[in-house]
């Protein structure tokens, strides 16, 4: 969508009724001598900093679409002492899900006085009592220490559930708050179920907090998980390497993720400075050719003696030929373009009677299994603290995120309506092009 396209309706946050309650960091405020910490609803932040787009709005007599800022409000609208949350985890792991648990029943409970968060066990089947699973009792003591580690102490699962059902459960558990870490299916998910309370004159707030480990929803500078997610990528890019330098015509090749969207193999291909070729979803390539994928590989072999390649796991499926099936997120199942190129490049070397070493390499899995680096540890602590913010606010069917650098509400149907994708003409395949010396395209 483009941004200056939006309008009021489309940027609005969803709001269970009127602040009447004093919030509990008023007087903690006070003693710090902070009374500008608190947030009014017209804070706001510009979508878009193109100042000519600016200047043409406010000549033409309308506002600049803005997004609301996030942070603690001075009127609150759950009474702590009588508020229940519930914090659930969907979809694949991420770097600093353990992280964002922690921040949300650390606020929760320390700061607000929240006296019980809930974990969901195993994603939105948690909520569906047939499944028998048991839900966990997430206290300060409980997540002091889950942040060292990778995964969700609370485990999670792919796929929808019934959103009824699940609304009865949350409405037995008088669950007032429902934390959602998630991509965009689970966000989805969250807004269905915030949308059946609300048919039903249940009072209950859902907050968002994105998990995309291929950094590609809008309207977020970056989602958390990310920048660890290339630093590990990077050690498979060296050791890639070092297999590829050390043989005779060795090929070195590395398979991330990345469906749609190539954001981790081009920033792990610029970190590394070893790759040679970097292929994306986002830039279609040919195989056959003189300029084509696998004669460009075998001058880059005859040249140099080696060779690093990157590739994210959905380029080429015009050429892998995807299985016509689904996950159970409801995603289509991607054909295997890591193996698809490695016996390509087997067959088109012998044929052309060239020798060849090659070492692929596929670490998705242990890159999403890590723990948290420094800085992703910050920014999952200050996104899940905006998200309590949110909630004990009243606030709901949004996702809290980081816009130019400052905290933001976006609606989930915002968020959930398109797809963040790498610009081929922009600056970040640029700098991949003058990173790895590497043609526009394969053509």
């Amino acid at each position: 969508m483009n941004t200056k396209e939006l309008t009021s309706e489309d940027l609005a946050i969803g709001s269970l009724g009127e602040r009447r309650i004093d919030s509990p960091l008023d007087p903690y405020f006070k003693r710090c001598g902070k009374e500008h910490a608190f947030y009014g609803d017209e804070s706001r932040i510009l979508v878009d900093h193109d100042l000519d787009g600016i200047r043409k709005t406010l000549k033409d007599g309308g506002e600049p679409p803005c997004f609301e800022e996030a942070g603690p409000r001075r009127q609150i609208y759950f009474d702590p002492a009588e508020t229940i949350c519930a914090v659930v985890t969907c979809g694949g792991l991420c770097p600093g899900l353990n992280d964002v648990i922690r921040a949300i029943v650390m606020q929760a409970c320390h700061r607000y006085g929240v006296p019980r968060v809930l974990g969901i066990p195993y994603g939105f089947e948690g909520l569906v009592p047939e499944y028998g699973h048991k839900l966990i009792n997430l206290t300060p003591r409980f997540v002091s220490n889950i942040h060292q580690f990778g995964g969700t102490d609370i485990g999670t699962s792919r796929g929808p559930q019934d959103v009824p059902r699940m609304v009865d459960r949350l409405i037995e558990l008088k669950v007032n708050i429902l934390f959602v870490i998630g991509g965009d299916g689970s966000q989805r998910g969250g807004r269905e179920i915030n949308d059946e309370a609300s048919r039903r004159g249940y009072k209950l707030s859902v907050v968002g907090i994105p998990k995309t480990i291929d950094n590609d929803m809008i309207y977020m500078d970056k989602s958390f998980g990310y920048d660890t997610a290339c630093a590990a990528a990077v050690e498979a890019i060296k050791a890639a390497h070092t297999e590829a330098r050390s043989a005779r015509n060795g090929i070195g090749m590395v398979k991330l993720m990345g469906r749609y969207s190539g954001y981790i193999a081009c920033s792990a291909a610029i970190a590394s400075g070893e790759a040679n070729c970097v292929l994306i979803p986002e830039v279609p390539f040919v195989m056959e050719g003189d300029h084509g994928f696998l004669e460009a590989t075998r001058q880059r072999i005859l040249d140099r003696g080696h060779t690093l390649i990157i590739v994210a796991e959905g380029s080429g499926q015009d050429l892998v030929g995807s299985p016509d099936t689904t996950d159970a997120s409801g995603n289509p199942r991607l054909g295997d373009v890591g193996v698809f190129l490695k016996d390509q490049l087997r067959d088109y070397f012998r044929k052309c009677k060239t020798d060849l070493t090659l070492k692929y390499i596929d670490p998705s899995y242990m890159i999403r299994s890590v723990p948290a680096a420094p800085q992703d540890r910050i920014y999952c602590m200050r996104l899940g603290q905006a998200a309590v913010h949110a909630a004990m606010a009243g606030k709901t069917g949004l996702v809290v995120a980081r816009w130019h650098s400052c905290y933001v509400h976006l609606p989930v149907a915002l968020v959930t309506s398109a797809r963040r994708m790498v610009d081929p003409g922009g600056d970040l395949w640029l700098s991949v092009l003058e990173s790895t010396g590497q043609p526009p395209r394969f053509v």
